[in-house]
């Protein structure tokens, strides 16, 4: 069900790259509440995904941009204000980890992999919201939202340096969402569970993952729609107050010590 919850709002999506992401599923959920949007990624993620049969089907048009460099931001920006004047809402949705790609465990990390790794998944977030800034082109009660997960607070094992990104990415959000309030912005980022995408592919045993934590959620995990319909909850003047958060998404894995079912599998095995 629709509830024109966006409607004549407008915005920049970064990360959609095939029909099982995140990102993919918000700018289709945005559309559907009345939204506009400019669709963004990285161009050798472009070349990798499906973002054109995204932009058909939402009408909308297709910036190539790497989120690390600034001088491509200011182009996308610079299109952005030209096509719509101010923004209503950013989704950050971009993340990688080249020590995760290339096998490297956490006690063994490539420290040049790891920079790239922060830079792409972590201070391009900061780069995204300090063009926005320093073109004063959001909105008052306007919204920015970036994807992270748990392992930001928790250990996981094979989760990697994605951890650490995720941390600095939280801690951008924070940071930089205090400056944004003075705008009568607000940032936050949405902690969400395990979803089977092609960049979670990348992170070895994210099946174990996937179904752990589906068995410890008392509701289950969320996927990657009800994701989407978060953020448009977020993006809609319903959440004008909240800032500077890190929301959790996840059926409820985050509040649980051990779940019944997790119990049970134990005891059977012993």
């Amino acid at each position: 069900m629709n509830y024109a919850l966006l409607q004549g709002k407008k915005g920049i999506i970064f990360g959609a790259l095939n029909d099982q992401s995140i990102a993919w599923k918000v700018a289709e959920r945005c559309h559907e509440e009345g939204a506009e949007f400019i669709l963004s990624n990285a161009p050798i993620a472009m070349r990798m995904g499906e973002l054109n049969t995204l932009a058909e089907k939402t009408g909308s048009e297709v910036i190539p941009a790497d989120a690390t460099s600034t001088e491509d931001l200011e182009k996308l920006f610079d299109a952005a204000v030209a096509k719509f004047g101010k923004l209503d809402f950013i989704l950050h949705s971009i993340g990688m980890s080249v020590n995760i790609r290339k096998g490297k465990p956490y006690t063994d990390l490539n420290y040049d992999y790891l920079q790239k790794g922060w830079d792409v998944s972590a201070v391009s977030f900061h780069k995204v919201m300090k063009m926005a800034w320093d073109k004063d082109c959001m909105n008052e009660w306007g919204s920015i939202l970036a994807l992270t997960y748990i392992a930001a607070q928790r250990v996981f094992p094979n989760y990697g340096d994605m951890a650490d990104n995720k941390a600095f990415l939280e801690s951008i959000a924070r940071s930089f969402g205090y400056y944004f309030g003075e705008k009568k912005v607000r940032v936050n980022t949405i902690s969400q569970s395990p979803v089977m995408t092609k960049a979670g592919a990348g992170v070895k045993g994210i099946t174990g993952f996937f179904n752990f934590a589906d068995h410890m959620s008392p509701l289950g995990n969320a996927d990657a729609l009800d994701c989407a319909n978060y953020c448009v909850a977020m993006f809609s003047d319903l959440t004008k107050m909240v800032t500077m958060q890190n929301l959790f998404h996840d059926g409820g894995f985050s509040m649980v010590g051990v779940s019944q079912k997790v119990v049970d599998k134990y005891e059977e095995e012993l």
